[in-house]
């Protein structure tokens, strides 16, 4: 049987509430009482709002969800601070996963904090986790970029930008243009670079392509992804000398086998494992020698 969440107090303020990316059941316990409870909903789709409060038995109660998306925010954004003026607590979904990552929210918040209301996060779902969390890329480290530009030319150019950045690239793209993307960042990046294309988590058809730029390429282009896509490329290593990688390696491979500790060496340098591999048997001849 379905649930009726209770409404419960809610502190004044806005709560920026995360939302499932696919998988209904990802919602939290705490996302559906702020739903249940929050004076003012707002949502960018609020069609997807309702459809989720209604599938785990949350009531409008006779309350109205006010549209906040990208084309309509100035003239939506001052009726929902006034709100937080009166003391109300309003509640705000993107269309799935956490609000302000690539989604609308970040002018609401800044307009809140200004107004001196208070901020809440309802934390939960975030495409760009949890593709990272199924790469097998780095995870220590990451820089999160959002969509590329759509024109070639801006495209290049915002890679380039990014050729310094440390540990592993994350962008959410289309899938009309996520082959376009594939091959600028090749062109920028190299096409031996790993790199992992991840779509529809959590959904039915939810999949993850691993591979360098270039098998990436081929694989989009042979057989072109659909739903939402997230990009990862691992770490460039631009920064790292060959003396370093090669002082990590012998270290390892006196305590590791050639296999592992290319594993471990390209893990902890975001590298090619094939090719800190080739690497070490190069070292390991030089030694037998």
């Amino acid at each position: 049987m379905t649930q009726v969440w209770n409404r419960v107090a809610l502190a004044p303020g806005l709560y920026f509430v995360a939302t499932p990316l696919g998988n209904a059941r990802d919602i939290t316990l705490r996302a559906l009482d702020i739903l249940a409870s929050a004076d003012v909903l707002a949502a960018e789709d609020t069609r997807r709002l309702k459809q989720l409060m209604d599938m785990h038995g949350v009531p409008l109660a006779g309350r109205h969800i006010t549209a906040y998306h990208d084309h309509n925010g100035p003239k939506a954004r001052p009726g929902l601070i006034a709100a937080l003026r009166n003391g109300k607590s309003v509640a705000y979904t993107s269309d799935a996963g956490t609000p302000l990552v690539a989604d609308p929210g970040f002018a609401l918040g800044r307009d809140a904090i200004a107004e001196g209301a208070d901020v809440f996060a309802g934390p939960g779902p975030a495409a760009m986790i949890a593709a990272l969390t199924v790469s097998g890329l780095p995870s220590d480290r990451f820089t999160f970029a959002g969509f590329p530009p759509p024109a070639a030319v801006a495209r290049t150019k915002f890679f380039e930008t990014l050729t310094a950045a440390q540990g592993t690239l994350i962008f959410y793209e289309s899938p009309k243009r996520v082959v376009a993307t594939l091959q600028s960042a090749a062109a920028v990046f190299g096409g031996s670079q790993p790199a992992v294309l991840a779509r529809e988590l959590t959904k039915k058809f939810e999949e993850v392509r691993r591979g360098t730029l270039c098998a990436l390429i081929e694989s989009c282009t042979e057989n072109a992804p659909r739903g939402e896509i997230v990009l990862l490329i691992a770490p460039l290593g631009n920064d790292v000398a060959p003396d370093d990688i090669d002082a990590a390696l012998r270290t390892a491979l006196k305590t590791s086998k050639l296999k592992e500790a290319a594993s471990d060496v390209a893990e902890a340098f975001g590298l090619s494992r094939r090719d800190l591999y080739q690497r070490g048997l190069e070292l390991q001849r030089d030694i037998d020698d």
